[in-house]
């Protein structure tokens, strides 16, 4: 086959789930948008000779190389947060296959197999769990809990899987295949701005900072907006209100992150006081105790504003991912091979974080100049998604090749430095 370049990728992908009002994506999974996003991904596997495989939760897996113990597994997911931005997983996929395209095309016989994984529901942002393509995989959410998980318009995770023509009642843990792999490296945009002020196109992750997301539901009474006096009124926007501005004061406080990112109000009249608000807080925290009693106070705060204004409270944890550190000897070994890049903690979650329970993960970051993630905003340089492409194969080769860590081509420029 011809190799593409990583520019010519992009073009194909970058159309696929885009919304044409907003610039966003809206690559949410099991709907038309991501069976397009998966077909994309067949495709272009196949065409490189690999062996697409998808495993009973939904992820892709292709495979290079016959043997299927020990593997090198890399890429990351495909779909997208409401309105996001097209790197944010996207870029790991695109990266993973050019990847493949330099490898092959200096003739390079992989060892070791190497898979791409295009992993799914990593946002959670249809059905409010993140990660949820590798929990089930490692066995980190019980199916069940996982089938009946609901989105926005109540339908379940069961029922949309079932409509894209996949058997629900197969999700669970696959240590088989697991067991199969000995490493993951998953590219992932920068989500942050640590590397432009350092002058680096790519870095390498050392922690994810533990986090978790809750559900507040506030039950009040519906009322008209015209006549209900405030003294009668047992109104839920405003202890959500009072919550939102104690979550950015306690969390900021204790050197925490603290976000409400997804509000509902039913039944959502312009002229009416609400029957209920229903909320979504993410907690991001250095360390495990800092997040816990961030979580504490931030629910204390909605407890008593919820008593002083009449209004019931209910808090759910959706889900909590611990701090995560990256093994440090597959961090060394990237590090000699890639020339000793910046070491990066980072705030944001990843299936190399729910995957670093099971095996040996890292993670390489590739610069975001503005820092902006999230967001149609959201950009990495062509040069330096071209620089991840290369630091990704210099890895691959590496892991999947004769034993033993190589050196870079020219130690005096590794991949991912901008110094000459």
């Amino acid at each position: 086959m011809t190799h593409t370049t990583f520019a010519g990728l992009w073009r194909e992908f970058e159309p696929l789930g885009r919304d044409p009002q907003t610039g966003g994506y809206r690559r949410y999974s099991w709907t038309p948008a991501d069976a397009a996003c998966r077909t994309w991904f067949t495709d272009q596997a196949e065409k490189r000779g690999l062996a697409v495989e998808p495993d009973n939760n939904g992820n892709l897996w292709a495979w290079w190389g016959q043997a299927r113990a020990d593997a090198i597994a890399t890429g990351s997911h495909l779909d997208s947060v409401p309105d996001g931005g097209g790197f944010d997983g996207g870029l790991g996929v695109v990266t993973a296959l050019a990847a493949v395209d330099l490898l092959q095309a200096k003739d390079f016989n992989p060892e070791r197999s190497v898979v791409l994984a295009a992993f799914t529901e990593e946002e959670g942002a249809r059905f409010g769990v993140p990660c949820l393509g590798s929990r089930l995989l490692a066995g980190a959410i019980d199916p069940q809990t996982a089938r009946n998980l609901t989105d926005d318009a109540g339908v379940t995770l069961a029922e949309a899987m079932t409509a894209a023509g996949w058997d629900a009642g197969l999700i669970g843990p696959r240590d088989d295949l697991l067991g199969a792999i000995g490493a993951f490296v998953e590219l992932h945009i920068e989500q942050g701005r640590a590397l432009a002020p350092l002058g680096a196109a790519v870095g390498i992750a050392e922690s994810i900072w533990p986090h978790g997301r809750w559900r507040l539901d506030f039950g009040g009474q519906a009322d008209h907006a015209g006549t209900a006096r405030f003294a009668d009124r047992h109104d839920p926007m405003l202890p959500y209100a009072a919550t939102v501005l104690a979550a950015r004061q306690r969390a900021t406080r204790a050197g925490a992150l603290a976000t409400f990112g997804k509000v509902i109000a039913e039944p959502g009249g312009s002229n009416g006081v609400s029957a209920a608000v229903r909320a979504w807080l993410d907690v991001r925290a250095p360390d495990e105790e800092t997040l816990r009693d961030t979580v504490t106070s931030v629910r204390s705060a909605a407890e008593e504003s919820s008593a002083e204004h009449g209004v019931t409270l209910t808090v759910r944890q959706e889900s909590l991912t611990r701090e995560v550190r990256f093994d440090q000897d597959l961090r060394d070994r990237i590090a000699a091979v890639l020339g000793a890049p910046p070491v990066l903690p980072t705030g944001a979650g990843h299936d190399a974080g729910v995957l670093a329970a099971r095996l040996p993960t890292a993670m390489l970051f590739v610069r975001n100049p503005t820092g902006i993630s999230h967001s149609p905003a959201e950009h990495a340089d062509l040069a330096d998604c071209e620089a991840g492409v290369r630091a990704l194969a210099a890895v691959l080769e590496n892991l999947a090749g004769p034993a033993g860590p190589a050196a870079p081509a020219d130690p005096a420029r590794p991949p991912g430095s901008d110094r000459p």
